[in-house]
Protein backbone atom coordinates (compact mmCIF):
# COMPACT_ATOMS: atom_id res chain seq x y z
CA UNK A 1 0.00 0.00 0.00
CA UNK A 2 1.48 3.48 -0.84
CA UNK A 3 1.67 5.78 1.50
CA UNK A 4 0.10 9.62 0.21
CA UNK A 5 0.48 12.74 2.47
CA UNK A 6 -2.02 15.98 1.27
CA UNK A 7 -1.56 18.98 2.60
CA UNK A 8 -4.98 21.49 3.17
CA UNK A 9 -6.33 18.00 3.67
CA UNK A 10 -9.18 19.20 5.67
CA UNK A 11 -10.48 21.92 3.36
CA UNK A 12 -13.41 21.11 0.79
CA UNK A 13 -10.55 19.81 -2.54
CA UNK A 14 -8.62 18.42 0.03
CA UNK A 15 -11.09 16.42 1.67
CA UNK A 16 -12.18 15.07 -1.82
CA UNK A 17 -8.59 14.26 -2.67
CA UNK A 18 -7.73 12.23 0.24
CA UNK A 19 -11.38 9.96 -0.18
CA UNK A 20 -10.21 9.82 -3.70
CA UNK A 21 -6.72 8.42 -3.12
CA UNK A 22 -8.39 6.29 -0.14
CA UNK A 23 -10.48 4.28 -2.59
CA UNK A 24 -7.60 3.89 -4.79
CA UNK A 25 -5.98 1.84 -1.98
CA UNK A 26 -3.61 4.34 -0.11
CA UNK A 27 -2.60 5.12 2.93
CA UNK A 28 -3.78 8.68 3.14
CA UNK A 29 -2.02 11.30 5.72
CA UNK A 30 -4.87 14.11 6.35
CA UNK A 31 -2.68 17.66 6.77
CA UNK A 32 -4.41 20.00 8.50
CA UNK A 33 -3.19 22.98 10.78
CA UNK A 34 -5.50 24.61 12.13
CA UNK A 35 -8.33 22.76 11.16
CA UNK A 36 -7.46 19.31 12.97
CA UNK A 37 -10.77 18.56 13.95
CA UNK A 38 -11.37 18.80 10.23
CA UNK A 39 -9.25 16.49 9.37
CA UNK A 40 -10.24 13.80 12.13
CA UNK A 41 -13.88 13.81 10.53
CA UNK A 42 -12.15 13.25 6.65
CA UNK A 43 -10.04 10.35 8.40
CA UNK A 44 -13.17 9.06 10.18
CA UNK A 45 -14.98 8.81 6.68
CA UNK A 46 -12.38 7.24 4.93
CA UNK A 47 -12.03 4.33 7.66
CA UNK A 48 -15.49 4.11 7.79
CA UNK A 49 -15.00 3.08 4.03
CA UNK A 50 -12.79 0.66 4.36
CA UNK A 51 -10.04 2.78 3.78
CA UNK A 52 -6.31 3.76 6.04
CA UNK A 53 -5.93 7.16 6.66
CA UNK A 54 -4.37 9.50 9.60
CA UNK A 55 -4.23 12.84 10.44
CA UNK A 56 -0.87 14.71 10.86
CA UNK A 57 -0.52 18.27 11.80
CA UNK A 58 2.07 21.12 11.32
CA UNK A 59 2.48 24.42 9.75
CA UNK A 60 3.39 24.51 6.40
CA UNK A 61 4.61 27.88 6.60
CA UNK A 62 7.35 26.95 9.23
CA UNK A 63 10.06 24.94 7.92
CA UNK A 64 11.55 23.74 11.48
CA UNK A 65 7.88 22.47 11.88
CA UNK A 66 7.87 20.81 8.90
CA UNK A 67 11.68 18.86 9.25
CA UNK A 68 10.04 17.70 12.49
CA UNK A 69 6.96 16.45 11.95
CA UNK A 70 8.21 15.06 8.28
CA UNK A 71 11.42 13.43 9.57
CA UNK A 72 9.02 11.74 12.29
CA UNK A 73 7.18 10.60 9.16
CA UNK A 74 9.41 8.79 7.04
CA UNK A 75 11.29 6.96 9.64
CA UNK A 76 8.24 4.98 9.16
CA UNK A 77 8.92 4.46 5.38
CA UNK A 78 8.65 7.48 2.65
CA UNK A 79 5.98 8.90 1.29
CA UNK A 80 5.27 7.79 -2.20
CA UNK A 81 2.85 10.20 -3.20
CA UNK A 82 2.85 13.86 -2.35
CA UNK A 83 -0.49 16.68 -2.98
CA UNK A 84 0.47 20.04 -2.03
CA UNK A 85 -2.87 21.05 -1.65
CA UNK A 86 -2.24 23.63 1.33
CA UNK A 87 -3.53 27.68 0.02
CA UNK A 88 -4.47 30.83 1.28
CA UNK A 89 -6.18 33.81 -0.82
CA UNK A 90 -6.50 36.93 0.64
CA UNK A 91 -7.50 39.78 -1.59
CA UNK A 92 -6.41 43.31 -2.24
CA UNK A 93 -5.65 45.95 -5.28
CA UNK A 94 -1.94 45.95 -5.29
CA UNK A 95 -1.52 49.74 -4.75
CA UNK A 96 -3.89 48.94 -1.26
CA UNK A 97 -2.13 45.30 -0.29
CA UNK A 98 -0.13 45.33 2.77
CA UNK A 99 3.15 43.21 2.94
CA UNK A 100 1.43 40.57 5.34
CA UNK A 101 -0.96 40.55 2.78
CA UNK A 102 0.99 39.98 0.04
CA UNK A 103 3.78 37.78 2.30
CA UNK A 104 1.05 35.14 4.14
CA UNK A 105 -0.43 34.02 0.96
CA UNK A 106 3.34 33.86 -0.81
CA UNK A 107 4.28 31.68 2.34
CA UNK A 108 1.22 28.93 2.75
CA UNK A 109 0.50 28.54 -1.03
CA UNK A 110 4.29 28.69 -2.81
CA UNK A 111 6.97 28.77 0.64
CA UNK A 112 4.76 25.67 2.16
CA UNK A 113 5.23 23.79 -1.38
CA UNK A 114 8.78 23.98 -0.53
CA UNK A 115 8.96 23.59 2.96
CA UNK A 116 6.67 20.06 2.65
CA UNK A 117 8.41 18.70 -0.70
CA UNK A 118 11.87 18.80 -0.20
CA UNK A 119 12.65 17.22 3.32
CA UNK A 120 10.38 14.12 1.60
CA UNK A 121 12.36 13.79 -1.58
CA UNK A 122 15.66 12.15 -0.45
CA UNK A 123 13.48 9.54 0.91
CA UNK A 124 11.29 9.54 -2.49
CA UNK A 125 14.52 9.07 -4.07
CA UNK A 126 16.27 6.28 -2.04
CA UNK A 127 12.90 4.60 -2.13
CA UNK A 128 13.86 3.73 -5.74
CA UNK A 129 10.11 2.96 -6.68
CA UNK A 130 8.94 6.03 -8.54
CA UNK A 131 6.90 8.62 -6.69
CA UNK A 132 4.20 11.42 -7.76
CA UNK A 133 3.89 14.74 -7.01
CA UNK A 134 1.00 16.97 -8.21
CA UNK A 135 0.55 20.47 -6.66
CA UNK A 136 -3.05 22.01 -6.73
CA UNK A 137 -2.60 25.31 -8.48
CA UNK A 138 -5.44 28.08 -9.91
CA UNK A 139 -6.26 29.14 -13.11
CA UNK A 140 -5.25 32.88 -11.33
CA UNK A 141 -2.06 31.16 -11.78
CA UNK A 142 -2.16 31.12 -15.63
CA UNK A 143 -4.24 34.81 -15.84
CA UNK A 144 -4.02 36.03 -13.43
CA UNK A 145 -6.95 38.59 -11.89
CA UNK A 146 -7.80 41.99 -10.20
CA UNK A 147 -7.18 42.33 -6.95
CA UNK A 148 -5.01 38.78 -6.79
CA UNK A 149 -1.79 39.42 -7.72
CA UNK A 150 -0.14 38.04 -4.72
CA UNK A 151 -2.12 34.81 -5.72
CA UNK A 152 -1.06 34.81 -9.09
CA UNK A 153 2.37 35.27 -7.98
CA UNK A 154 2.55 32.24 -5.84
CA UNK A 155 0.36 30.28 -8.16
CA UNK A 156 2.41 30.99 -10.85
CA UNK A 157 5.64 30.47 -9.01
CA UNK A 158 4.34 27.36 -8.46
CA UNK A 159 3.53 26.37 -11.83
CA UNK A 160 7.58 27.15 -12.78
CA UNK A 161 8.82 25.23 -9.74
CA UNK A 162 6.92 21.87 -10.99
CA UNK A 163 8.39 22.62 -14.26
CA UNK A 164 11.72 22.47 -12.84
CA UNK A 165 11.16 19.91 -10.15
CA UNK A 166 10.15 17.40 -13.04
CA UNK A 167 13.14 17.76 -14.75
CA UNK A 168 14.86 17.01 -12.17
CA UNK A 169 12.96 14.07 -10.82
CA UNK A 170 12.16 12.51 -14.52
CA UNK A 171 15.34 10.25 -14.28
CA UNK A 172 14.32 8.67 -10.84
CA UNK A 173 10.54 7.80 -12.03
CA UNK A 174 9.13 10.46 -10.20
CA UNK A 175 6.89 12.80 -11.83
CA UNK A 176 5.56 16.34 -10.92
CA UNK A 177 2.49 18.00 -12.15
CA UNK A 178 0.47 20.81 -11.50
CA UNK A 179 -3.66 20.58 -11.19
CA UNK A 180 -5.14 24.10 -12.08
CA UNK A 181 -9.04 24.48 -10.52
CA UNK A 182 -10.86 27.43 -12.56
CA UNK A 183 -13.89 27.81 -10.71
CA UNK A 184 -14.89 25.23 -8.62
CA UNK A 185 -18.00 25.16 -6.20
CA UNK A 186 -15.69 23.81 -3.24
CA UNK A 187 -13.81 25.81 -0.42
CA UNK A 188 -12.45 29.62 -1.28
CA UNK A 189 -15.08 29.87 -4.03
CA UNK A 190 -18.04 28.16 -2.55
CA UNK A 191 -21.10 30.66 -3.13
CA UNK A 192 -18.83 33.54 -4.33
CA UNK A 193 -20.15 33.31 -8.19
CA UNK A 194 -23.11 34.51 -9.42
CA UNK A 195 -24.69 31.56 -11.34
CA UNK A 196 -25.32 33.65 -14.31
CA UNK A 197 -21.81 35.40 -14.50
CA UNK A 198 -20.56 31.71 -14.60
CA UNK A 199 -23.03 30.57 -17.37
CA UNK A 200 -21.26 33.61 -19.26
CA UNK A 201 -17.66 33.18 -18.83
CA UNK A 202 -17.51 29.09 -18.48
CA UNK A 203 -18.66 27.63 -22.20
CA UNK A 204 -19.86 24.45 -19.75
CA UNK A 205 -22.05 26.92 -18.02
CA UNK A 206 -21.10 25.93 -14.56
CA UNK A 207 -19.15 25.37 -11.72
CA UNK A 208 -16.63 22.53 -10.93
CA UNK A 209 -17.00 20.06 -8.43
CA UNK A 210 -14.22 19.20 -5.68
CA UNK A 211 -14.64 15.15 -6.96
CA UNK A 212 -13.90 16.48 -10.34
CA UNK A 213 -10.37 17.89 -9.36
CA UNK A 214 -9.38 15.03 -7.21
CA UNK A 215 -10.49 12.63 -10.29
CA UNK A 216 -7.61 14.00 -12.04
CA UNK A 217 -5.49 14.12 -9.07
CA UNK A 218 -6.37 10.48 -8.75
CA UNK A 219 -5.11 9.76 -12.35
CA UNK A 220 -1.96 11.67 -11.97
CA UNK A 221 -0.95 9.55 -8.87
CA UNK A 222 -2.07 6.28 -10.52
CA UNK A 223 0.85 4.24 -12.65
CA UNK A 224 -1.44 5.08 -15.57
CA UNK A 225 0.27 8.49 -15.91
CA UNK A 226 3.64 7.09 -15.42
CA UNK A 227 4.99 9.17 -18.82
CA UNK A 228 3.22 12.96 -17.86
CA UNK A 229 5.76 15.07 -15.97
CA UNK A 230 6.02 18.99 -16.09
CA UNK A 231 2.34 19.79 -16.70
CA UNK A 232 0.36 21.80 -15.83
CA UNK A 233 -3.16 20.30 -16.56
CA UNK A 234 -6.35 22.73 -16.38
CA UNK A 235 -9.81 21.72 -14.86
CA UNK A 236 -11.66 24.78 -15.94
CA UNK A 237 -14.92 23.61 -18.29
CA UNK A 238 -13.61 25.34 -20.93
CA UNK A 239 -12.64 28.90 -19.35
CA UNK A 240 -10.50 30.32 -21.50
Amino acid sequence: MKRALVTGGSGDIGKAICITLAKNDHHVFVHANANAAKAEVVVKEIRDGGGCADVITFDVTDHHACERALGALCEQGAIDILVNNAGISIDAPMAGMSYETWTNVIDVSLNGFFNVTRPLLMPMIKKRSGGRIINVSSVIGLTGHRGQANYAAAKGGLHSATKTLALELASRNITVNAVAPGIIDAGMALGKFDPELIKKVVPMQRAGTAFEVSSLVGFLASEDSSYITGQVISVNGGLA
